[in-house]
């Protein structure tokens, strides 16, 4: 199987929330006790020896060297994710997650509620996935299933209905951490596949600044910069969303730019982190 640099990139977020976990509790940014189990066992050992403040707060600091405040963001924008998830659960009939890599939020979901969640990646992903799941659950719950398509090759709804999906379910599209690596014809593509979606489905997403992109401003991160320099390519201005999505039946309901998330949830436990500038989150609702 062909190696995609994209796909690579499942074991970041996962293992920064991970390493989350051994924060107290009143100093998490985010709360998964299914985190650490979803690593491969390397870097279950790398999470254990950060069971230690003085590890932590060194692997803390040296993430900040790569890239200067991604480490809230990318806690930040699961924490905001989660929260609007759950204040839309009485009101969608499924989840569909875009570039679910090693993402818990399916399993975690289901012990709250039976939706269907379908979990979309790529199949080197989701073969991944499978295994995983396997390893710590024992087999996927009847109620997740798991897609996998190249969002710039197959139609994203055609693959879904393969899988039990139907376009008059209200349903929640979550797509963190997945646009920057698309092309934006894939982006335009995926969101005009996404205009069959019912009335009153919700879709949360996250994007980088397009200036980022482009090199006209780097944000302080120029070590980021050059390790995505190629690899990302799609980014939107926060000015642009509003009417960027409204071109495809969305209608956006709300944008947390770094300085919201850090008062939303940074600045309650007390820690010291500041949050990048290069990566917002946004909310919208289809009309």
């Amino acid at each position: 199987m062909a190696r995609n640099p994209a796909a690579q990139t499942a074991f970041g977020p996962m293992v920064l929330t991970a390493v989350e976990q051994n924060e107290p509790p009143a100093r998490r940014l985010v709360d998964d006790d299914l985190a650490e189990l979803f690593l491969p066992t390397p870097l279950r050992w790398l999470v254990a020896a950060t069971r230690a403040a003085p590890l932590r707060r060194l692997m803390i600091r040296g993430s900040e060297w790569s890239g200067r405040g991604l480490w809230a963001n990318l806690a930040c924008r699961k924490r905001f994710i989660g929260d609007k998830l759950a204040e839309a659960l009485g009101e969608i009939d499924a989840v569909v997650i875009l570039g679910a890599g090693l993402d818990t939020r399916a399993y975690l979901l289901t012990r709250q509620v039976r939706l269907p969640v379908f979990e979309v990646d790529l199949p080197v992903n989701i073969a991944r996935k499978v295994k995983t799941v396997r390893r710590v659950l024992g087999g996927a719950p009847m109620s997740v299933r798991q897609v996998a398509l190249d969002l710039a090759r197959d139609d994203l709804l055609t693959a879904l209905a393969e899988h039990g999906y139907h376009t008059d379910y209200r349903t929640f599209f979550i797509c963190e951490g997945v646009t920057q690596y698309l092309s934006e014809a894939t982006v335009r593509r995926t969101l005009e596949g996404l205009r069959a979606a019912a009335p009153g489905s919700r879709l949360v997403f996250t994007y980088v600044r397009r200036d980022f992109i482009d090199g006209t401003n780097r944000y302080g991160t120029r070590t980021l910069y050059r390790s995505v320099r190629g690899l990302w390519h799609f980014g939107l201005q926060p000015d642009e969303v509003a009417g960027f999505v409204d071109e495809y039946g969305w209608r956006l309901l709300e944008q947390a730019g770094p300085d919201e998330l850090v008062r939303r949830y940074v600045e309650p436990t007390g820690r010291r982190l500041k949050a990048s500038q290069v990566e917002w989150s946004a909310y919208a609702e289809k009309v």
